[in-house]
């Protein structure tokens, strides 16, 4: 996605200001099974779609509002992704400001984890009973 000029200095000065993690590192932190909380924070469709092996889902859109009350604890461990790092980056972010000190954002998002053909999880479909 083409992203626009503002858009992509904003995305650039919080980069600098929030941890990042490769795909790689969170593959082998999933694998070793460290504790910590791996949330995707894309739209509910893109998450329909297929999502990293061991993720859980909280959108971009309700994040601030909700995560106090998904995820409790402000030191836990928590590596958000999104579709390649931008929207990830600003919820880490906004985390940070609401006083969470371990969030990451996991840098190249869904795209660097599927071009790297790791992992994936869609949810299981659900059929309707047909009606006689």
């Amino acid at each position: 996605m083409k992203h626009t000029e503002a858009f992509e200095k904003l995305v650039a000065d919080i980069k600098s200001q929030v941890r990042e993690i490769s795909t790689s590192e969170v593959l082998e932190k999933l694998d070793r099974k460290d504790s910590f909380h791996f949330v995707d924070v894309r739209e509910d469709h893109e998450w329909l779609e297929g999502h990293a092996r061991g993720a859980s889902h909280i959108g971009r859109g309700i994040i601030e509002r909700d995560i106090e009350k998904l995820i409790p604890d402000y030191g836990a461990p928590i590596v958000l992704y999104c579709g390649g790092g931008f929207r990830s980056a600003l919820a880490a972010f906004n985390m940070q400001k609401m006083g969470y000190t371990n969030v990451i954002s996991m840098d190249g998002g869904i795209r660097r984890w599927r071009e790297l053909a790791y992992p994936e999880e869609k949810p299981v479909e659900v059929k309707q009973a047909s009606k006689a």
